[in-house]
């Protein structure tokens, strides 16, 4: 009988090894890669994505898991993917939801649970821990939370200039990279990346992202 061939993608490497050792003594699971973040996890398919299952993170550097998702969920459909995080706040849960994410889960699940999870997702269900379960279906019942989340922003205008760095910051380019596509200096694409952080209320890359696809600014 085949493995089940999973990776992992968490930043945090205790987190990433600690979620390896719940699962490592099945033997009907094989962890095919490790890695540790979307961008890192995309290359690794380029070159094999001969994979049943993705554990992710949501809040990494390059490319967050909420992206990461929309990404594999486009190219390999095949793949399941199953968000596993410490978050459980109604917008992550949205938001993963709707990129394409078979699953979420918080990490401090038993490794049991996170098996039968697995096993349950590939066989076409939905794993939810229960406190999300909970939050999901009050997002359903109550269409205008959806809203709210989606809308209840005031909009942004951005320079042209912002705008193409926000777009390359997007596709997780580093602030280097982004200097050079744009011909820039790496201080001033940081000047650039404050003010459009400043004119989104925002305090980092992934709530930019997230807040920047909400208003259509990517």
């Amino acid at each position: 009988m085949s493995k089940i061939k999973l990776a992992i993608v968490d930043d945090n490497t205790f987190l990433a090894r600690a979620i390896h050792e719940k699962l490592v003594d099945y033997d009907d699971l094989a962890i095919k890669y490790l890695v540790y973040n979307g961008s890192e996890l995309l290359a690794k398919l380029e070159k094999n994505h001969n994979l049943d299952l993705v554990l992710m993170d949501i809040e990494m550097p390059v490319l967050d898991g909420i992206e990461t998702v929309n990404l594999v969920k486009q190219k390999y459909p095949h793949i399941k993917v199953l968000m596993l995080t410490v978050f459980d706040n109604d917008e992550n849960i949205f938001n993963a939801i709707k990129a394409g994410a078979d699953g979420y889960l918080l990490k401090e699940i038993e490794a049991d649970k996170l098996y039968t999870a697995i096993k349950d997702t590939l066989g076409g269900g939905a794993a939810m821990s229960p406190s999300i379960a909970v939050k999901t279906l009050r997002l359903l019942r109550c269409p205008e939370k959806q809203e709210s989340l989606a809308i209840n922003e005031d909009m942004v205008v951005l320079s042209g200039r912002e705008q193409e760095v926000l777009d390359q910051l997007a596709r997780g380019l580093s602030y280097t990279v982004i200097a050079n596509n744009l011909f820039l200096s790496p201080s001033t694409v940081r000047k650039h990346i404050e003010n459009i952080y400043k004119k989104l209320q925002v305090h980092n890359k992934l709530e930019a992202v997230q807040k920047a696809r909400r208003q259509n600014l990517i």
